[in-house]
């Protein structure tokens, strides 16, 4: 008789760990007994997450400040995480803003801001980790996109142009990275129901943290390459991307 894989132990990296998609994935992790290291730009409630995740089981879990936009940071947390582990088996990058459209259409510098959050700034961490994954020829990198990212919409291309611009980065490293070992994963939610989605009207097509961050974790756990959460983005998004330019420049979406 088969068992289980042992998934204690494995040793985890979140950047943006605060968000309410990561600290819901964190817990599946922590419930394994995984070996955490936390991160994000407020201390008091990265403290919050840590002694929750101890509660439900992790082996360990450590944590430290990090502003993604601080590119010149990036190298030391990564170093220190590895160090405090004992290494890296996995490494989830969960930040991110929903910007202003109307502000970014207005505002060159906010535009340029939330392309530096949602864009640079992750491909920067990509590149550093990559490397470090393609060295040890191990490792799992998944990375929270968006449906958003499959088609630009009127509503939000600025947020949208930023997370297609990521998968197609994506879609590049795990193709280098296949010969290596190194899985890849691009995770595509839809509407969750988060604080970064607080001011937007919900409907049945909305999702809770808590469902998104299992299903997350069942990607990173089947090394899927794409994934869409929940499932029903997937098909729903191939019809707005079939349809033609002429009709889709009319739709207010």
């Amino acid at each position: 008789m088969s068992s289980a894989p042992d998934r204690s132990g494995r040793r985890v990296l979140v950047i943006g760990a605060t968000s309410a998609i990561a600290t819901e994935t964190a817990r599946v992790f922590a419930a394994y007994g995984a070996r955490l290291f936390l991160t994000g730009r407020h201390p008091d409630r990265l403290e919050a997450v840590a002694a929750d995740l101890r509660v439900r089981g992790a082996m360990q879990v450590e944590t430290a400040r990090l502003d993604v936009t601080d590119i010149g940071g990036h190298a030391g947390v990564i170093d220190a995480a590895a160090a405090g582990m004992g290494g890296l088996d996995v490494v989830l990058i969960a930040h991110g803003t929903l910007p202003d459209q109307r502000r970014c259409e207005e505002s060159v510098a906010e535009s340029l801001a939330a392309m530096q959050v949602n864009f640079t700034a992750t491909v920067a961490l990509l590149t550093l980790v990559a490397n470090r994954f393609e060295s040890a020829r191990h490792g799992c990198i998944a990375v929270i996109g968006s449906v958003a990212g499959d088609r630009g919409r009127q509503s939000n291309y600025v947020y949208g142009a930023a997370k297609g611009g990521l998968e197609r980065f994506l879609e590049g490293l795990r193709n280098r990275l296949f010969r290596s070992g190194v899985d890849v994963i691009t995770i595509k939610p839809g509407f969750v129901d988060t604080p970064m989605t607080a001011q937007v009207p919900k409907n049945a097509l909305f999702a809770s943290p808590r469902r998104v961050g299992r299903a997350i974790y069942r990607a990173i756990e089947s090394r899927r390459s794409v994934v869409y959460i929940p499932w029903f983005w997937r098909p729903i998004m191939c019809l707005v991307t079939a349809l033609p330019e002429s009709i889709f420049r009319r739709l207010r979406l």
